[in-house]
């Protein structure tokens, strides 16, 4: 099963939790969550950046 970072974003800005998350998708590990949360955080620094 493949789960996409915009589900995990989804998922966190739903109100899951980690561990929920962790608990639910067995495959994903800690370090999956926090790379989804780096991945935004630079696709939105790149679009500010490129907006201005």
């Amino acid at each position: 099963m493949r789960i996409t970072a915009y589900d995990i974003l989804e998922y966190l800005a739903g109100g899951m939790t980690e561990a929920e998350i962790l608990e639910d998708f067995c495959e994903l590990i800690s370090e999956d969550i926090k790379a989804c949360l780096a991945f935004a955080a630079d696709r939105e620094k790149k679009l500010f950046v490129t907006s201005l």
